[in-house]
């Protein structure tokens, strides 16, 4: 007998996630490892990044040989379905999206060594839940009107993620202004607030950084409100090099 192993396994995915819940966007048994990409929003609804970033997440996972999962509803964050996902992404969420069974189930994720990305609202996001504003770094506070360009200053060249940047360079926008930013992050982009208009941060501007968290790695860009961000070269290997660093352990710092 002739088994069609792809058609196997797209059925054995399709008993672990739902399809009306979850959809696995490159599903393949030659991957390596999974992530989960969750989009769902309860506040401002960034329509056209989200849509280019679930594509480049897509891309990403195909050119890097992971497995990319996408679900708008954060219900599908169960033990069961986190079995065999590294990492959990938040792209552009907004406001208070997981009950307290689901930030539970984070909590425990991360706590077994998984991964966590950021993507720019995710700091806009779980505002009355700590644990969570420690893990993605910091919390939103305000943006100046629109979006402009400004430069930004790597600040470290040797992580997976940053190590293809100028130690200078300038692109378009929303720029974050921070609170509570978690005092164990490692800034690796800082915005020069010289070069745009309503920064509240003065010399010290962290826009990108990454940190270890109660036996997990978070990574967390503020870049990414604009759709053409997701085409920028240095964006996508930016993001590239934040969910392989907390994805695999070969990328620890």
């Amino acid at each position: 007998m002739i088994y069609n192993y792809s058609i196997i396994f797209y059925i054995f995915i399709s008993f672990l996630f739902p399809a009306q819940e979850i959809e696995c966007l490159n599903c393949s048994d030659q991957n390596t490892f999974s992530v989960l990409v969750i989009t769902e929003t309860k506040g401002y609804v960034h329509r056209s990044a989200i849509k280019a970033g679930i594509e480049l997440i897509k891309i990403i996972g195909t050119d890097n040989n992971f497995n990319v999962f996408h679900s708008s509803n954060s219900n599908v964050i169960t033990a069961k379905n986190l079995k065999n996902i590294n990492t959990i992404i938040f792209l552009n969420t907004t406001s208070d999206i997981l009950n307290i069974t689901e930030q539970k189930t984070m909590e425990e994720f991360i706590s077994k060594g998984r991964g966590f990305v950021g993507i720019h609202s995710a700091a806009d996001t779980e505002y009355k839940w700590s644990w969570y504003g420690e893990l993605v770094g910091a919390y939103f506070k305000s943006h100046p009107p629109g979006t402009s360009f400004a430069t930004i200053n790597t600040i470290n060249t040797s992580h997976i993620s940053t190590k293809h940047l100028e130690s200078t360079w300038e692109i378009r926008d929303e720029w974050y202004n921070y609170y509570n930013i978690n005092s164990n992050i490692t800034v690796l982009l800082n915005l020069d607030e010289t070069t745009y208009f309503g920064g509240k941060h003065g010399k010290n501007h962290p826009i990108t950084w990454f940190h270890e968290y109660k036996g997990g790695k978070s990574f967390y860009t503020g870049l990414g409100h604009l759709a053409k961000t997701y085409s920028d070269e240095r964006f996508i290997k930016l993001l590239t090099g934040g969910i392989l660093y907390v994805s695999l352990p070969e990328y620890d710092e």
